[in-house]
């Protein structure tokens, strides 16, 4: 019988027939590039508990490098490990791999669909439209539940005035053990000798790294979140920096939640008149829709779609408060408060990701494959497969339109409607030049400026282009923000 190697994405009962196993932590996988340290905290923890509890079934080795406990041998199998890197490894060494699990649509049901469109553009909410025929999730029959299968039109509300938080219980949290103490030893000795660049915060550890624990988090959601999830989903408020996700992600990419099964459960607490549509189908969608939809466009995109695609020309490296996570001299209130939820905690949910960092970023002309690598090593829950399509596509807009059919970019209205971080900001977001004037929303007409030749053919930009060409202080907001790059990477104040 050969022996099971499970990666650190595959470490729930899902990916285990049964058989012996190996599982081995790499102190290298953790030194590649700049990490945050509950990032890593979270897979030691995970692997090292995993390992406990598969006992006498496991083969536990702690080593350098992967080669040092799987070179020369031939009596390894893999399920196929979730990087093209990873898979390219066991190819090598001539690994029989299993097909992938851990997702809803398998990659050769994903083929026969591509293949069944005829050379039309794959979108994500086809995608997802197929998937809930298929699974029968959130369906009557041939239609589908409350008769629209996207019900994003109701889930756009803006914090409620004067709230300081959505008012909901504290989550539920895991306790930290013997093992999490060990690993924090560890992490704490690895950085003093220099093996390990960590940034960000220490715990205490907020994410599920086993199935027991992982069950007590989707309880706790569905008990007391996911009522609020749907409205409030793309919300944003300072003090508050759970407010109804799910924080279901890690455990999700750890491999320690079916998702389908997820699905199926959300789904049937609305069956069971204890939770609303809206809020029921925005998870559903995230979880068999968007989260499946980036798993495939990954293998789709190829291996080399991180580096080979930069449209509009973004050169700059990775600006220092996002590489350090360190907000001193930062008086943008929206970055400041997201990069200091994310120096605290390792995470922030999509409409901070997408609309505020990766806004900024892309007004800033920060480079994509920079960028990815960032988002890859300061987010908990950032993966191999999750952040090219993801931040390369959709945030950044590098490749295109092949993920997005137009930029995210923004200006200060959106970030004032959709938070509550503009009242204390020193900037106002409803002004573009002068002393006050916003980075964000002079850097989208700064951004327009620049991507304009190469966004010219897009019909969805026909709109604010013409917006930009009616701008009588055009030149003046474009030498206003270069100047203010320059003085202070675009973070601070006018320079005088």
């Amino acid at each position: 019988m050969p022996v099971r190697w499970i990666f650190a994405e595959q470490l729930g009962s899902q990916f285990d027939d049964g058989g012996r196993m190996l599982l081995v932590e790499a102190r290298a996988a953790f030194g590649r590039r700049p990490m945050h340290r509950q990032k890593a905290h979270l897979y030691l923890s995970a692997i090292r508990h995993r390992a406990a509890q598969l006992g006498d079934r496991v083969e536990f080795r702690q080593v350098e490098r992967f080669g040092d406990a799987v070179d020369g041998r031939d009596d390894l199998e893999a399920v196929a490990p979730v990087s093209w890197a990873a898979r390219a490894a066991l190819r090598r060494r001539g690994i029989r791999m299993l097909p992938s699990r851990g997702f809803v649509t398998s990659e050769a049901d994903f083929a026969d669909w591509m293949a069944g469109r005829g050379g039309r553009r794959p979108r994500m909410e086809d995608f997802y439209r197929w998937t809930r025929e298929r699974t029968g999730i959130l369906m009557r029959g041939p239609e589908p539940e409350g008769g629209r299968f996207n019900l994003d039109r109701e889930n756009r509300q803006p914090p409620p005035k004067s709230a300081v938080t959505l008012g909901l219980p504290e989550p539920w949290w895991p306790e930290e053990d013997e093992i999490d103490r060990e690993v924090r030893r560890d992490l704490d000795r690895w950085q003093a000798d220099g093996r390990v660049q960590l940034i960000g915060d220490d715990g205490p550890r907020r994410f599920a790294v086993t199935e027991a624990e992982a069950e007590l988090a989707i309880a706790d959601f569905i008990a007391t979140r996911l009522g609020d999830f749907g409205p409030y989903e793309d919300a944003v408020l300072t003090h508050d920096w759970v407010m109804a996700h799910s924080l279901l992600s890690v455990p999700l990419n750890l491999g320690l939640i079916d998702p389908l099964a997820l699905a199926e459960r959300v789904a049937a607490e609305h069956a069971a008149g204890r939770a609303p549509l809206q809020s029921v189908e925005g998870f559903v969608r995230q979880v068999i829709g968007w989260r499946d939809w980036m798993w495939h466009l990954y293998w789709h995109l190829g291996p080399g779609y991180r580096r080979s695609h930069n449209r509009l020309q973004a050169t700059r490296p990775v600006p220092r408060p996002f590489a350090t996570l360190d907000t001193s001299g930062v008086d943008a209130a929206c970055i400041r408060h997201t990069l200091d939820d994310v120096r605290a905690h390792g995470w922030a949910h999509h409409i901070q990701r997408l609309m505020v960092l990766g806004n900024w970023a892309l007004q800033r002309a920060v480079d994509p494959a920079e960028l990815t690598d960032w988002f890859a090593g300061a987010f908990v829950d950032g993966t191999p497969w999750v952040m090219p399509a993801n931040v390369v596509g959709m945030s950044q807009h590098a490749d295109g339109g092949l993920v997005a059919t137009k930029p995210y970019a923004a200006g200060g209205a959106y970030v004032s409607k959709m938070t509550d971080y503009c009242g204390g900001c020193r900037f106002d977001p409803k002004v573009r030049l002068g002393p006050d004037a916003c980075p964000v929303t002079a850097g989208y007409w700064a951004f327009l400026d620049r991507a304009e030749p190469h966004l010219r053919g897009n019909h969805r930009m026909a709109q604010p282009l013409a917006g930009l060409r009616r701008l009588s202080d055009r030149d003046a907001v474009v030498a206003q923000e270069r100047a203010r790059d320059l003085d202070s990477e675009g973070f601070g104040p006018v320079p005088s």
